[in-house]
């Protein structure tokens, strides 16, 4: 492996002793994010509080370009901008004039142990004791009509309250902010994910909702105070729309109505281990889960 000090670099000014914080959030875009969750999430972190750039990383050596295009503008008969790519360090404040570290941009195509060790440097030299690796949103079957669900992993139980898991042991595609969880374990860090279970029919619009209950997990954790009156506001107007949307489209009606019938048969019953299931004949295993699961992602690495 390349050293992986030579893949980022410190921004011009910025001296590592005095840009310390003991949290830091991990929002790296390109695996699965339904709702824009994690996506909404850093940017709205980043546009309602203050911070700065302290750290940004080569992503000429760990971007597929042909892969993913970045966009650029044509003008009539000009380029006039390109949408570069990037993987960018913030040092951001909360309400109370805490700081904490904001890894935005794109997840690496090439070199992941690299990156990880590299994040795993950055870590151990500005003082990280509580990494969040994800906040993003995943597809479930579950109504828009109820509370939102989250499912919380992290590099020891204790961190997450016991919280029990749905699933057992299963087979997934990679992705660097799992590789990263992995290594960050291994190194003997802190760290936490939060994957927020968003109903599979609107996994494709932005939903401020699941951002807003992304954000309450990472403040429950990490005790940060994060501004978020106008993402409710966007919540509470998302809803309203999603209603009017859905009202007259009848064939949507039976699958939200089986959805909640489902999801209130799981609550009345928390013995239950799935919400996809309404009686004990009909549970699946937690292979059937891991294999629907895997499914999925495998399907999300091929796109």
């Amino acid at each position: 492996m390349l050293n992986p000090d030579g893949i980022y670099s410190y921004a011009e000014g910025i001296d590592a002793d005095e840009v310390s914080a003991s949290t830091m959030l991990v929002a790296l875009d390109g695996f699965v994010d339904a709702g824009h969750t994690q996506q909404q999430v850093a940017d709205y972190i980043l546009e309602h509080h203050e911070s700065q750039l302290v750290a940004s990383f080569d992503v000429d050596q760990v971007v597929d370009y042909r892969g993913r295009r970045p966009t650029m503008v044509f003008d009539t008969d000009h380029y006039a901008s390109y949408d570069a790519p990037s993987i960018e360090l913030h040092r951001v404040t909360d309400v109370d004039g805490t700081a904490f570290l904001l890894l935005r941009g794109v997840e690496p195509d090439y070199q992941w142990e690299r990156v990880a060790a590299a994040v795993l440097g950055v870590v151990k030299e500005l003082g990280v004791t509580l990494t969040i690796t994800t906040m993003h949103g995943i597809p479930m079957g579950v109504p828009h009509t109820r509370p939102i669900g989250v499912l919380t992993h992290a590099t020891d139980n204790s961190l997450i309250g016991g919280t029990p898991s749905p699933f057992g042991k299963v087979a997934v595609p990679a992705s660097f902010d799992g590789l990263l969880e992995l290594r960050l374990r291994e190194g003997g860090h802190d760290a936490v994910g939060f994957a927020v279970h968003v109903p599979h029919y609107l996994a494709q619009m932005e939903l401020p909702m699941t951002a807003a209950a992304a954000l309450d997990r990472v403040v429950a954790v990490t005790g940060l105070r994060l501004r978020r009156a106008k993402l409710d506001a966007s919540a509470e107007a998302a809803r309203v729309a999603i209603e009017e949307q859905l009202r007259d489209k009848a064939e949507i009606k039976p699958v939200v109505a089986a959805l909640e019938q489902q999801y209130d048969a799981y609550m009345g019953s928390l013995e239950r281990p799935s919400l996809l299931a309404a009686d004990d004949s009909e549970l699946p295993t937690a292979d059937e889960i891991g294999a629907e699961l895997e499914a999925f992602l495998r399907g999300q690495g091929e796109n």
